[in-house]
């Protein structure tokens, strides 16, 4: 996953982005944090990351190309882990790290928090693994809630606030076009939507917890989900009930994404209008997919979507074999 640029003594990592099959808010703690349940599943579309000791203290970062909204200072997420594991590991000197961002953010695709990721597991090798796997993940997890799985992105079921996580077999490539409307929606405000008395009324009329059914997908239950994703993405449908995939790729917290931002459901009627299988919005949106049957008619859906302010991708899922991670190039400005 990472390679090292040895005329330049830089570490190189891709930082893949992630969909959400699915999102169920389960709970809620003491502490206010959120109890999910969701299928987290890696893209090809990816953040380049690199890193590089250096005898002076702290981090510095250069991000190439400036991107309106993200900080390039200390505010960076990526900045954060650095400097969080350099203090946790009472590491002498510092760090550089170079960032390209493709991935939008926030997107609801976890871009800064595949950042912080990507420079948890490239410090940690240049530091020859100070923590033990449990003690960075404990690190990951008070940097986001999405961190954890990032240090290790692959098929996943991801549950509680994102510090339990279990890799799924079987989960094959699928064809998705992005769709983002230009428009930022920060995660908190969509929480605090959903935990309005409006948000909370708008997301009872959705299907139950997902986790039986999820959890059948692991081990041995691998040919279930090889199935599921076969019979809908490699056949138009094979004849498998269409609430399959419904009540699998249901977004408890789309419909208050959808009030705060009228065009995460103007994007979604739009998607269903193409040769979508099915359409989903991923993590706290904006941004909404849909699945296709292949990357063709991904791409057909996706110009027809593309426009001055709406930005489309069209991307594969990583099956759970792994592959590696390559850029997918946006096709709407």
């Amino acid at each position: 996953m990472a390679s090292p640029d040895a005329a330049a003594d830089w570490l190189r990592l891709p930082a893949p982005a992630k969909v959400n099959l699915g999102l169920r808010v389960v709970g809620r703690r003491d502490d206010g944090y959120h109890r999910l349940e969701s299928l987290f599943v890696p893209l090809d579309l990816v953040d380049d990351v690199a890193l590089r000791r250096r005898d002076a203290g702290g981090v510095g970062l250069r991000l190439d190309p400036a991107v309106p909204g993200i900080p390039a200072d200390e505010r960076n997420l990526a900045v954060r882990a650095a400097a969080a594991l350099l203090d946790t590991a009472g590491a002498k000197g510092g760090v550089d790290l170079r960032l390209h961002k493709r991935i939008p953010s926030p997107a609801g695709l976890g871009g800064g928090s595949s950042d912080a990721g990507a420079v948890l597991r490239g410090l940690s090798a240049l530091l020859s693994q100070p923590l033990g796997p449990e003690d960075l993940a404990a690190l990951a997890l008070s940097l986001g809630a999405d961190v954890p799985w990032f240090l290790d992105p692959r098929p996943a079921l991801v549950s509680g606030i994102g510090e339990e996580v279990a890799p799924l077999a079987g989960v094959p490539s699928l064809s998705l076009a992005l769709a983002h409307p230009g428009v930022p929606l920060p995660t908190p405000e969509v929480y605090r939507a959903y935990d309005s008395d409006l948000g909370a009324s708008l997301t009872r009329s959705g299907p139950g917890s997902n986790l039986p059914r999820l959890l059948a997908l692991r081990g041995e239950g691998a040919v279930v989900v090889s199935g599921l994703f076969e019979a809908n993405a490699g056949d138009a449908g094979g004849g498998l009930d269409p609430g399959g995939w419904r009540d699998l790729l249901w977004n408890d917290l789309e419909p208050a994404a959808a009030r705060l931002c009228p065009a995460v459901a103007e994007l979604r009627e739009e998607l269903e209008a193409t040769e979508a299988l099915a359409v989903g919005m991923s993590g706290s949106g904006p941004t909404m997919y849909g699945i296709f049957p292949d990357a063709g008619s991904a791409q057909k859906g996706a110009r027809k979507l593309a426009g001055k302010s709406v930005r489309t991708w069209v991307v594969e899922t990583v099956a759970s074999a792994g592959r590696r991670h390559e850029p997918a190039s946006p096709i709407g400005a």
